[in-house]
């Protein structure tokens, strides 16, 4: 059984993700609309005012999401869940802007804090690190 609110917060954050540069692209738009309607939150009431630009959503309540996502406790599956969902958000637009590029950083400062597991924090700027080389990769 998936957790839904899990899920329903995944889809804020990217939301959120695609409103924190303070607009949202037509391929983020697209790419939103095409993750709500898989996950079954395309008609959600909470959801549906920033899914489809009625509400605007502010960088602080991003980075709230984010931490409510993450909880006390947050293991290396829920960084690299956060990290791949944001990476397909950056790349269906193909441009990293720097609002992006800082949430990334402060999941990055954010993984520093987990104890659960020697070198998660390693892993976690691998993941980032190699996101930022297929980008690179991308625009050459």
């Amino acid at each position: 059984m998936v957790d839904n609110s899990h899920v329903k917060n995944l889809v804020k954050i990217l939301i959120g993700a695609a409103w924190i540069d303070g607009k949202i692209q037509p391929e983020e738009r697209q790419y939103l609309r095409e993750i709500a309607h898989v996950k079954g939150l395309a008609h959600d009431p909470e959801i549906k005012p920033w899914l489809y630009e009625l509400v605007p959503v502010q960088p602080e309540q991003c980075y709230q999401w984010v931490k409510e996502y993450l909880g006390d406790r947050p293991t290396i599956e829920d960084y690299t869940t956060l990290i791949e969902a944001i990476s397909g958000l950056i790349y269906s637009d193909g441009e990293v802007a720097i609002e992006e590029a800082k949430l990334l950083t402060h999941l990055e400062e954010l993984s520093q804090f987990v104890n659960s597991q020697p070198g998660t924090h390693t892993i976690i700027l691998k993941q980032i690190q190699k996101l930022y080389r297929r980008w690179v990769d991308v625009q050459n």
